[in-house]
């Protein structure tokens, strides 16, 4: 998902890779979830691009006549039907020391992911303003609606390894609104950031809770074949009354991004504080925990395209983030497999399989419950 200089490879790396020239002048050292923060151009000016990403996804569990994935996804999440997952254009200002970026969006991301935000917000992808605080360090302070630096991948699928997202991204947030400093060494080897946000994942503070939100990232790059990433979340996403903070950790280590073959190893823990009921009581000691590990393998088979695997492992048994009403909650595996050809240096095209299996039946499956649940979903995305 970087203005903030945040490494991140991507099919977009690959694509330049292959000798193509795109619109995305973002920093392609290694996928983060942060990757389309801020347009870094080679010299002061306006820059205009955009991204279009069409999709059909088609759920072989849920019966024919349910329209949508399962409730704990929020991308390509149309059953059988050819739909837009993100398109937006985006206008970008940069000089030495001032930069700001405004994107207008549309498509069933913004849809399912900004379904609690305001109407007047829905369409904004990202909206921001920085400054630079140093004359001879790079040291910026930006505020506004931007891409969350949670995470190593993004809403937009072209700049991701995969092309659907992980439960762990799915269920972390892909945007921010607040402040935050970023800082990057000269040698390029750190970044280090701080944020004060009006919540996980919101532009409007949730009701109920004061606030504020803080962030942190320290991301080490000690060469171009390795990043290593540690990325926090302090705050709350519960009313006050309920007295439950949140301490999330994203980690990750991205491994040989642009050579023939790479590895990106994930985890995230989180864990909120167990509530308040019934006056000044709490419902028991200590707090509910969630964790999700993923492993993503990624081989060039020519120099226009990738053959992908995933594995990942979601358990969030007391349904903090994804409730099933279940006795042993939301446990689940995922197992997908793609195949990403880029047609063109601007066009690129996807298929995967994907497989869900849950230790309790939570997926529909018409006149019952499975436990299993199989898609395939294709996609193409243009980036100008």
């Amino acid at each position: 998902m970087t203005g903030f200089l945040i490494a991140s490879v991507s099919v977009a790396s690959a694509l330049t890779a292959f000798g193509a020239q795109t619109t995305d002048t973002t920093n392609t050292s290694a996928p983060t979830q942060a990757a389309a923060t801020t347009t870094v151009s080679s010299g002061p000016g306006l820059l205009i691009s955009g991204y279009i990403e069409a999709y059909y996804s088609h759920d072989f569990t849920a019966p024919k006549s349910a329209q949508e994935r399962p409730g704990f996804l929020y991308n390509h999440k149309r059953n059988r039907e050819v739909n837009i997952n993100l398109a937006f254009i985006k206008a970008a200002y940069t000089n030495e020391r001032v930069r700001g970026n405004l994107a207008i969006q549309v498509g069933t991301y913004a849809q399912y992911n900004y379904a609690s935000e305001q109407n007047l917000v829905k369409n904004i992808f990202e909206a921001n303003a920085g400054v630079k605080l140093s004359k001879t360090n790079d040291l910026w302070l930006d505020a506004g609606i931007f891409s969350s630096h949670i995470g190593f991948e993004s809403a937009i699928s072209k700049d991701c390894w995969t092309l659907t997202r992980s439960i762990s991204a799915e269920n972390s947030p892909y945007y921010l609104s607040g402040a935050k400093v970023t800082y990057n060494t000269p040698n390029g080897k750190w970044t280090l950031l701080g944020s004060v946000l009006n919540g996980w994942q919101r532009v409007a503070k949730l009701p109920g809770y004061s606030g504020p939100s803080v962030s942190t990232q320290i991301q080490y790059r000690p060469s171009s074949k390795v990043t290593l990433n540690w990325s926090t979340f302090v705050g709350s996403d519960r009313p006050d009354s309920l007295k439950q903070g949140r301490f999330f950790n994203n980690l990750y280590a991205i491994i040989n991004p642009t050579g023939k073959l790479g590895v990106i190893l994930g985890f995230d823990i989180g864990a909120d504080r167990k509530p308040i009921v019934g006056g000044n009581r709490r419902v028991g000691a200590g707090s509910y925990v969630w964790y999700s590990p993923v492993v993503i393998v990624r081989l060039a088979t020519s120099t226009k395209s990738y053959l992908v695997g995933r594995v990942e492992y979601y358990d969030d048994k007391n349904g903090v983030i994804i409730a099933t009403g279940t006795p042993n909650g939301f446990q689940t595996f995922g197992y997908s497999l793609g195949y990403d050809y880029a047609i063109l240096p601007n066009a690129l095209l996807r298929l995967e399989g994907k497989a869900y299996n849950s230790r309790d039946a939570i997926f529909d499956a018409g006149a019952t419950l499975s436990k299993t649940n199989m898609s395939m979903t294709t996609s193409l995305a243009i980036s100008f």
